[in-house]
C-alpha cells in the first residue's frame, strides 16, 4: 500500500524537470534560500504532488517528453484546487509564440534557460507574496459576510473565496463549479454591456426559502475577467453579520434586526418570546455598544452594510 505523501514545512516549491542535472541544481539553489523543495521529472507526477501537497509555487518546465509543460499548467488551472498556484515557466523557448502559450496556459511568469539563480529567487518571492495578498483579501471578504468569486470571457468561474464557492453550492447544486450556472448568463451579459456604457449594474437577486443570494458585477480585474460579489440575505445571516460587525451577543443582535425591520418592542417581544420589558434592557444595551440615543440611529448603522475593502 503506497503510503500518503506529507507536504514538507515551510514555503514549498514544486520544481518540474525531466532533466536530473537540472533538477539537482535547483533543488539546491532553493534549499540554500530556505525553501521546502519537491521534485518531479514528468507531468503526471507534478499533477500527482501538486494535488497531494499544494505547493506555495510551480517552477514547470516548458518542454519535456510526453505531457510538456503548457499541458500541465492547463491541468492544473482548470482544477479548482489548484487554480490558486502560481505557475512560473523555465524555458529556453524565447519566441513570441512560445512565451504568449506559456501565459495562455495560465502561467504566471517565466524565465528563460539557463537560469539565473538570483532572478528566479527574486520572481519566486515576489509571486508568493502576490499569491499570499490575494488569498487574504479572499478571506476578508468571507469574514465581512461577502463572497467573490472571478468569471472569464467563457464564463469559467476562475477562482473563488469558500464562502462563494459553499453559497453556490448551496443555491445551484446541480450546475457543478467549473461554469457560472446558464440561467445567470442573461443578466451577466447585461451587467456587463451596462458597465461598458458607463451605468451602474443591477444586481440579480435569487431566492431560496426565506434566503436570498444576491449577485452583483463589480470592476473588471483584467482583460475579459470579472469580479463578482455574493452576499446572502436571511434574517438569519443579518443577526450573525449585527453580531460580528458590533460586537452583541446573539439575542442583542436579533432586538437591533427587528428594530431595523420598524418593529416596536412589543411586537420583538412576541416574535422572540420575551416581554417589551426585556427587550428594552437589551436595547439599552445595543445603544451603549453602537454609542447612539436613538431607535432611528440604531436602525441606520444596522441597515448600513460596510463595503469590502482591497482587491481579490
Amino acid at each position: 500500500m503506497l503510503q500518503p505523501i506529507e507536504r514538507p514545512p515551510g514555503q514549498l516549491v514544486l520544481v518540474v524537470d525531466d532533466m536530473p542535472e537540472n533538477l539537482a541544481v535547483l533543488h539546491d539553489a532553493l534549499d540554500e534560500s530556505g525553501y521546502s523543495v519537491v521534485v518531479a521529472s514528468n507531468g503526471a507526477t507534478a499533477l500527482e504532488q501538486a494535488h497531494a501537497l499544494a505547493p506555495d509555487i510551480v517552477l514547470l518546465d516548458a518542454v519535456m517528453p510526453g505531457m510538456d509543460g503548457f499541458e500541465v499548467c492547463r491541468r492544473l488551472k482548470s482544477d479548482e484546487q489548484t487554480r490558486p498556484i502560481p505557475v512560473i515557466f523555465m524555458t529556453g523557448l524565447t519566441e513570441t509564440e512560445h512565451v504568449l502559450a506559456a501565459f495562455q496556459a495560465g502561467g504566471t511568469d517565466y524565465v528563460t534557460k539557463p537560469i539565473r539563480q538570483n532572478e528566479m529567487l527574486a520572481r519566486i518571492q515576489t509571486h508568493m507574496q502576490t499569491a499570499r495578498l490575494v488569498t487574504q483579501a479572499r478571506s476578508a471578504l468571507d469574514a465581512f459576510g461577502y463572497a467573490a468569486l472571478a468569471v472569464g470571457e467563457d464564463e469559467r468561474i476562475i477562482w473563488q473565496t469558500p464562502l462563494a464557492r459553499q453559497w453556490m453550492t448551496s443555491y445551484f447544486p446541480s450546475q457543478g463549479n467549473a461554469f457560472m450556472p446558464p440561467h445567470v448568463s442573461p443578466w451577466l451579459q447585461g451587467a456587463v454591456r451596462s458597465i461598458a456604457l458607463g451605468d451602474e449594474p443591477l444586481p440579480l437577486v435569487i431566492a431560496q426559502g426565506t434566503r436570498r443570494l444576491i449577485l452583483t458585477l463589480a470592476e473588471e480585474v483584467e482583460a475579459a475577467q470579472w469580479t463578482i460579489v455574493l452576499r446572502e440575505e436571511s434574517d438569519a445571516a443579518q443577526v450573525q453579520s449585527l453580531m460580528a460587525r458590533f460586537s452583541l451577543t446573539q439575542r442583542e443582535a436579533e432586538v437591533l434586526h427587528w428594530v431595523s425591520k420598524g418593529k416596536t418592542n412589543r411586537d420583538i417581544g412576541d416574535i422572540l418570546g420575551t416581554s417589551p420589558r426585556t427587550v428594552n434592557k437589551h436595547l439599552e444595551h445595543v445603544f451603549s455598544k453602537l454609542g447612539v440615543e436613538t431607535r432611528t440611529a440604531a436602525a441606520s448603522l444596522a441597515m448600513l452594510r460596510p463595503r469590502p475593502t482591497g482587491g481579490a
